[in-house]
């Protein structure tokens, strides 16, 4: 046995660790099933906003002195449900997501500033503190990987046929508005969730980059979401293993890691993705 393999069976033992490799393979579960989601209703802009919000919530905690972290899963959770009405035009979303990116991150910054709260806890989310997750995000992380695959199974005739068109969706009888607002909650408690184990900067490698590189090995959404969730684990528990044996910070790590298995699948021939991609319009319906 060399050192390098020596000191990383030693990290391993160590309690801050384990909780971090768990953490990682808790979100390989349920973020990536996110990242699906996010790509069949193309709503990228989605994860920056909540980003935004995030900073809002932890600006909060740091105020009040409650739990950051939860405050800025409550503050995504409740605008995730309220930018969902917004969104009724083709760029409804969008719009709705720019401005709210906007309004967060400025009331985020006018609030540290007035306040006099240490900003640096607060920033510090940016770049992520995998090492610090405690038993709080195990219980969030572990809930959405029960939650988020459990209500893909319940309701997968539904979501399928939401991200493969959605006027024929609401024709079929899918509750299409409450349908987007459950999936827009979801994806927003995801992207808070995941902050914590990559920064707001990285949180891509958990949620999207997975699905990225699903959707050209998959040829049905059932397949894409396995390998979502199989490519999570695989990129999660690599990279993070490679980070401690590299002693580089885990997060840019993840990412990387991630990104050269997009970068690689990218050369093999894409599958038909209409079958689980909606248009490039998300608009809710309108109320008559």
């Amino acid at each position: 046995m060399n050192l390098a393999t020596a000191d990383l069976g030693e990290l391993l033992q160590l309690l801050p660790v384990q909780r971090a490799g768990v953490a990682l393979l808790l979100a390989a579960i349920g973020l990536p099933v996110i990242g699906v989601v996010i790509v069949g209703l193309d709503i990228m802009p989605v994860r920056f906003a909540m980003m935004h919000v995030a900073l809002l919530g932890i600006a909060v905690g740091l105020l009040t002195g409650l739990d950051p972290m939860l405050c800025a899963l409550v503050a995504c959770a409740l605008a995730g449900a309220g930018v969902a009405p917004l969104a009724r035009t083709p760029d409804g979303l969008s719009g709705a997501m720019g401005l709210l990116m906007s309004l967060a991150i400025a009331a985020a910054l006018l609030l540290l500033a007035v306040s006099g709260v240490n900003a640096s806890g607060a920033f510090a989310l940016l770049w992520g503190s995998i090492l610090s997750v405690g038993s709080a995000d195990l219980v969030v992380l572990g809930v959405l990987a029960v939650v988020v695959p459990g209500l893909f199974w319940w309701r997968r005739r539904e979501i399928g046929l939401l991200l493969y068109d959605r006027e024929l969706a609401q024709c079929s009888g899918v509750p299409v508005r409450a349908l987007t607002a459950a999936l827009l909650v979801l994806v927003a408690i995801a992207v808070a969730g995941a902050i914590k184990l990559t920064g707001a900067l990285l949180v891509d490698a958990l949620t999207l980059l997975p699905a990225l590189a699903a959707r050209r090995l998959g040829g049905s959404l059932k397949s894409i979401t396995l390998w979502a969730v199989g490519i999570g684990v695989a990129v999660n528990l690599t990279g993070f293993l490679l980070a401690l044996w590299l002693d580089w910070p885990p997060g840019p790590v993840l990412v990387l890691t991630a990104g050269a298995l997009v970068l690689a699948v990218h050369f093999i021939p894409e599958r038909r993705i209409s079958s689980w991609r909606a248009p490039a319009s998300v608009s809710l319906p309108s109320s008559h």
